[in-house]
């Protein structure tokens, strides 16, 4: 990466916090990110929904007892807003949505194809043990 695409990338903004790892939390998360895009006069709509989707995904397949989840916004100079969710269940990676669709009477499996509809990127990330990130970026 070159330094003009590595400061266009660097965070000009940021919120992090953690969450219950519950369905409470997860609505929290969602709640947290448009009150924060709201202080930051941007939009929130896309934000919004990708938040409510990772964080319901960190919720249901990334829950340890007693543990959180961290929901993190990154917005760059460049405009690009970062969206991370992290859990404590490295183990259990998200995957990415199939070429078929899914079954119109399954209960999930639908989180991560919004997400890749409405993000430009997504994406997973490790570390340090045992975390994993699940991120999407919005091209703003």
């Amino acid at each position: 990466m070159n330094t003009e695409t590595a400061q266009a990338l660097a965070p000009v903004r940021q919120f992090s916090a953690l969450m219950p790892s519950s369905p409470r939390g997860a609505q929290l998360a969602r709640h947290a990110a448009v009150q924060q895009l709201t202080s930051w006069e941007r939009p929130f709509e896309r934000a919004e929904h990708v938040v409510a989707e990772l964080a319901s995904n960190a919720v249901r397949h990334g829950h340890v007892p007693g543990r959180n989840f961290r929901l993190t916004l990154r917005l760059a100079a460049s405009g690009v807003l970062r969206v991370e969710v992290s859990d404590t269940c490295a183990e259990r990676l998200p995957r990415a949505p199939g070429p078929g669709p899914v079954d119109p009477d399954a209960e999930s499996g639908r989180g991560l194809l919004i997400v890749a509809a409405i993000a430009d990127r997504w994406g997973t990330e490790f570390g340090p043990d045992p975390r994993k990130t699940v991120w999407a970026e919005l091209d703003c």
